[in-house]
């Protein structure tokens, strides 16, 4: 694969995960971010109001975006990043795609990001996921 693309995926995927989770932390920590959030639909905020009673989930969560993101941008433990970020890039599309289709196309976006590096990185997955 082109090493250009992929480095442009790893950085955006970096950079996606490093800023909107760093805002997430802020947001649960102080009760805003520096990115502002437009108001939920109805539908989205029952979804989310779920996670967030779980108290740990979505600092967890965003925690864990913010390391995988630094460590995209760093390129570090990329192959520990991607598999951190699996299953978190599946629910931002499943939700945006059932709740909230205007945030469709950042989870778009990830996802073939994400599925471009786990291409890229086949060797180091392929034992784990071809058994």
């Amino acid at each position: 694969m082109n090493q250009k693309v992929t480095m442009g995926a790893r950085y955006l995927l970096g950079i996606i995960f490093t800023v909107f989770g760093a805002n997430g932390l802020m947001m649960i920590f102080t009760g805003s971010g520096f990115i502002p959030m437009p108001p939920p639909t109805p539908e989205m905020g029952a979804a989310m109001g779920g996670l967030f009673a779980l108290k740990y989930l979505m600092p967890l969560v965003k925690f864990l975006q913010v390391f995988s993101g630094v460590c995209l941008l760093a390129n570090k433990k990329v192959s520990l990043a991607l598999t951190l970020l699996g299953p978190i890039i599946v629910n931002i599309f499943l939700i945006h795609l059932v709740f909230d289709p205007a945030g469709l196309p950042v989870g778009v976006i990830a996802l073939v990001c994400w599925g471009l590096l786990i291409k890229s990185r086949w060797a180091h997955f392929k034992p784990i996921l071809c058994d």
